[in-house]
């Protein structure tokens, strides 16, 4: 499940934004200034912050700086929220790293289609650059090793992760269970070939909508086994 910080100060528009987002699977969390916004992105890790710009204490444009210069925290999309309509503000706010920006008051749908957008802008980007792989409703985060199908983040064992990554890395190749033994298995003495079925298995079971009729992860009769990529 994404996580989404919202950082503002106004309690009511707080939690409207938090119920809206939650009510679409998302998982939120709300701070009301921005020394909290700095040291909860860091404790919470969130997919992406709401950042309102006038805070007690440190503003949302240093808070957007700042998060942007911070190799932990840059390529956290940020979605500035604020009641300023001054284009000046606007520009700033992009400048110094804003992934979009709107104003109050604002439509609560406008605001979901916005997070959607960036989100897709976002995976596309990191999809282009080789840190995740992402196919239909499956995207595999290479950089925290983490799982999501349709939305919602799978756990998955370190085993299970390699072996995804090995066959996502290389869609469409047709790897032979000795092949993926020595892959992952290559300091272990005594794995049989068995196991590579028993953990294709429990792949399937966590990403195929049908295991029995699996798109991703297909048996090539005979050879082995090989990962679909589909749009």
């Amino acid at each position: 499940m994404r996580k989404i910080l919202v950082v503002e100060d106004e309690r009511d528009i707080a939690e409207m934004v938090a119920y809206s987002l939650k009510r679409e699977g998302f998982a939120v969390k709300i701070v009301g200034d921005g020394d909290l916004a700095l040291s909860s992105t860091l404790d919470y890790k969130p997919s992406m912050v709401l950042l309102d710009l006038m805070l007690p204490g440190i503003d949302g444009q240093e808070v957007c700086r700042q998060l942007k210069r911070n190799p932990l925290t840059e390529k956290i999309p940020v979605i500035m929220i604020t009641a300023k309509t001054d284009v000046v503000d606007k520009i700033v706010g992009l400048e110094i790293g804003a992934d979009d920006y709107i104003t109050k008051p604002f439509d609560i749908r406008e605001l979901i289609a916005r997070v959607r957008t960036v989100f897709r802008r976002f995976d596309l980007t990191l999809t282009q650059s080789g840190e995740v792989f992402a196919s239909a409703g499956l995207l595999l985060d290479y950089r925290n090793c983490e799982l999501m199908v349709d939305g919602s983040e799978v756990e998955i064992s370190a085993t299970e992760y390699k072996l995804l990554s090995l066959l996502t890395k290389n869609p469409g190749r047709v790897f032979s269970r000795e092949q993926i033994l020595d892959h992952i298995w290559r300091d272990e003495a005594f794995v049989e070939p068995r196991t590579v079925d028993v953990h294709i298995g429990r792949l399937r079971a966590k990403i195929e909508r049908d295991r029995r009729n699996p798109q991703y992860i297909i048996t090539v009769s005979g050879l082995g086994y090989k990962f679909v990529k589909t749009e």
